[in-house]
């Protein structure tokens, strides 16, 4: 899996399809946490998260982690024009999460931003397994994803957007996924509680604080 191929015009993209609303999914929860040390970001995208992360908490050290290293390169270059006193706090790293071995009880912040639709279920909870391993006791999680709302003609709508972004990425970017998983029951596995959420976009797009209970 990788995003090589779309990072070029993937802001134009998601502009196209769902405006701001994606940005805005992001960062919804990131003034709800207490100022983090060090920070695991996967899955960055172009590096507009990155920017308001250090904005809003400029000591922060960060390892970003992405399997396209042309995602790596827009993150870096974003930061770097943008905020370049902040980007020696940044360890831009091309890695592939399913065979990353980060280090254990390092992070006490973990994001993941669209990432983890991407992976069926029987890669889901070893991912989030992988990732929760890397989190200390008192760890915070950002999560931001598509969720399918409760009923209705929000919920048809939903699905068939997702059909069609399903069919996309999968043959543009190689994502193993066909459909969305909830993560939430694997979230809880590893010791970690939802403790806030905003909705978006009629309930279709989700921003999540997830808190561990150390």
């Amino acid at each position: 899996m990788s995003f090589d191929a779309v990072a070029p015009w993937y802001r134009a993209l998601e502009t196209i399809a769902f405006g701001n609303a994606l940005q805005r999914c992001r960062v919804a929860c990131l003034n709800e946490i207490e100022s983090p040390r060090q920070a695991l970001v996967v899955g960055e995208g172009d590096g507009r998260f990155l920017g308001e992360l250090l904005r809003a908490h400029p000591v922060v050290q960060v390892d970003c982690v992405d399997a396209s290293d042309r995602m790596l390169q827009l993150a870096r270059r974003r930061v770097e024009m943008e905020q370049p006193d902040r980007s020696g706090q940044i360890r831009f790293l091309h890695r592939d999460i399913t065979k990353w071995a980060p280090p254990e009880n390092h992070y006490d912040l973990v994001v993941t931003h669209f990432l983890l639709d991407c992976f069926p279920e029987t890669e889901l909870a070893g991912v989030i397994k992988r990732l929760a391993s890397a989190a200390t006791p008192e760890a915070v999680w950002l999560l931001a994803d598509f969720r399918l709302p409760g009923r209705g003609f929000a919920r048809l709508r939903a699905r068939v957007w997702l059909a069609a972004m399903y069919q996309f990425f999968r043959l543009t970017a190689r994502i193993p996924a066909t459909e969305l998983i909830d993560p939430t029951p694997y979230m809880e596995a590893e010791g970690f509680a939802l403790a806030g959420q905003h909705l978006f976009r009629n309930g279709m797009l989700k921003s999540e604080l997830w808190r561990r209970n150390s």
